[in-house]
Order: C-alpha cells, then sequence, then structure tokens
C-alpha cells in the first residue's frame, strides 16, 4: 500500500494531508451537462479539475470558457482540484456588450446601477438570449448570450435566482450585468 508520494517540488504528500494553495487562472472549458470543466493557471503542470458542485457552492451553474478564475486547489493523488471558487470574471478582451443599443452610459455608469433580484424564466443558449423575471415587476427584462459571458456565465435554467443590473434599452428593460444568486446577496 502506497503510503505517500513525492511531487515535482520534492514534497512527499500523504494520503490525509490536505495542502490548499489559491490559484489564479482561466476556464479552458466547462460542460454543465458532464458537470465537469478544468482550469488552467501558470505555474501549473497540468490542467485543474473543477466540479460542477463547487461551482454551484459559488453559485453559478455554469461558467464561460475563457472567464478568469481564482480558486482553492488541493492537490491529491489522482490530480489537481478545484475545492472553493472566490471569483469570477468576464473573459479577458471581450468588448462590452450591447453598445450597439446606444445606452449612453459609461461602465462606471453601469456598475452603480442598483442590483435587482430576479428569476430567470427562459434562456436558450442555441437562440443566443431569454428573459427573466425581477420580482415585484411584471414586465419581462431582456439577457442576451453576449451579456451572460461578459458576466462569467455561460448558460442559465429556467427558475433560477440571479441579480441583474437592468437598463431601458430601445426595445424595453435590459440586463447589462449578470450576478450569481450568492454573489448578488453579497453585494
Amino acid at each position: 500500500m502506497v503510503t505517500g508520494f513525492i511531487w515535482g517540488n520534492g514534497s512527499k504528500m500523504t494520503e490525509d494531508q490536505e495542502i490548499l494553495d489559491t490559484i489564479q487562472g482561466e476556464v479552458k472549458w466547462f460542460d454543465p451537462a458532464k458537470g465537469f470543466g478544468f482550469i488552467v493557471a501558470d505555474g501549473e503542470t497540468s490542467d485543474i479539475l473543477l466540479h460542477a458542485n463547487i461551482l454551484r457552492n459559488f453559485g453559478q451553474n455554469t461558467v464561460a470558457d475563457g472567464a478568469g478564475i481564482t480558486a482553492k486547489i488541493q492537490r491529491t493523488q489522482r490530480g489537481i482540484q478545484a475545492v472553493e471558487v472566490l471569483k469570477i470574471e468576464p473573459p479577458a478582451g471581450a468588448p462590452f456588450p450591447l453598445a450597439d443599443e446606444a445606452i449612453g452610459e459609461s461602465m462606471a455608469d453601469l456598475a452603480a446601477l442598483p442590483i435587482e433580484a430576479a428569476r430567470v424564466k427562459w434562456f436558450d443558449k442555441g437562440k443566443g438570449f431569454g428573459f427573466a423575471n425581477v420580482f415585484a415587476r411584471s414586465e419581462d427584462v431582456f439577457v442576451h448570450i453576449e451579456v451572460l459571458r461578459h458576466s462569467g456565465f455561460a448558460d442559465l435554467q429556467a427558475g433560477e435566482a440571479i441579480g441583474l443590473r437592468i437598463v431601458d434599452g430601445k426595445r424595453g428593460r435590459m440586463a447589462v450585468q449578470v450576478l450569481s444568486w450568492d454573489t448578488a446577496a453579497r453585494v
């Protein structure tokens, strides 16, 4: 029976030893149907497993490919895995979506908008959009796939509780940022 093994850095790890490091990386890919994906991080020799349960503990069901991610990781005999997500950022270099809507507000103005509690009415990733309902309001809020990606999500599920920053666009209320329910509650 193996009681420990040597890591590349020369340290020995036993089965019951837990080593947690914090990494900053990028989501290589995440498949909600499979329930997992991988993170790549500088200084790590292999990809880091990101399980759907760890992502759900952060308050999200999905994460966009290329999104920045800060997580605590654990090195096990079977590889490196994320054990806690600390932060998710939009994919690097993504222009702010809906610029053609001539919203007329700066990024600082958009970030200062109130976060409104909402529930996803429906979202179709194939169509690239969906709608949400803000609590205590009757009109739907349009949610575009690019806003979702810019917010660090890959998809939304009907009935999912979220936080939205909303503007009045040419065709009605539209989300300019989507936040997980847990994140919205902390802001």
